[in-house]
């Protein structure tokens, strides 16, 4: 009887125990930050691609590539983020503006840019704003969000996003 109960404690010890498949907290901060970043970071690719294809320092013109592509293998880890919380991959309409204005690179400027005939420093303004806004993001994200994996990324981004600035800036000066 005695071994019994050992080996009853024992199997009820190993299934209270810590759940090694346990996946971390996740709150509608996280899911709205991941959603919205999706569609930052499409607007980025494109205006990046812009800089790609067309600017003629190579400084701005491996930066550019190198943050669309950064900025690309991103949205793939975002969506399948979502993807594994069960969530939409895009926002509710609307979502953007109850959730704190969350800000978003106009259309409009993205495509003056593409036939803009003073594309350097256009680009290099407008990457700065939007690499900017992206900081904005992630800092909310890391103040709000409960997700120990996003909350890490969204530090990363505002640390690279600001190196990435200075970069702009930089060149901008030149």
């Amino acid at each position: 009887m005695r071994y019994v109960l050992v080996a009853l404690g024992l199997l009820l010890a190993v299934a209270c125990g810590p759940d090694e498949a346990a996946t971390p907290p996740v709150n509608a901060d996280d899911v709205m930050f991941v959603q919205m970043m999706v569609r930052h970071h499409r607007q980025g690719i494109e205006i990046a691609k812009v800089g790609a294809d067309r600017a003629t320092t190579p400084e701005l013109k491996t930066l550019t590539a190198a943050i669309a592509g950064t900025q690309q293998s991103e949205v793939e880890m975002m969506l399948r983020w979502l993807h594994a919380w069960g969530q939409p991959l895009a926002p509710p309409d609307g979502a953007h503006d109850h959730h704190g204005g969350l800000p978003e690179t106009e259309q409009k400027r993205i495509d003056a840019l593409k036939k803009s005939e003073d594309l350097e420093p256009e680009l290099m303004t407008l990457l700065i704003a939007h690499q900017g806004d992206a900081v904005r993001m992630a800092g909310t994200e890391v103040l709000d969000g409960a997700n120990p994996e996003v909350t890490k990324w969204a530090a990363q981004v505002q640390a690279s996003r600001r190196a990435q600035i200075e970069q702009l800036r930089e060149l901008l000066e030149d």
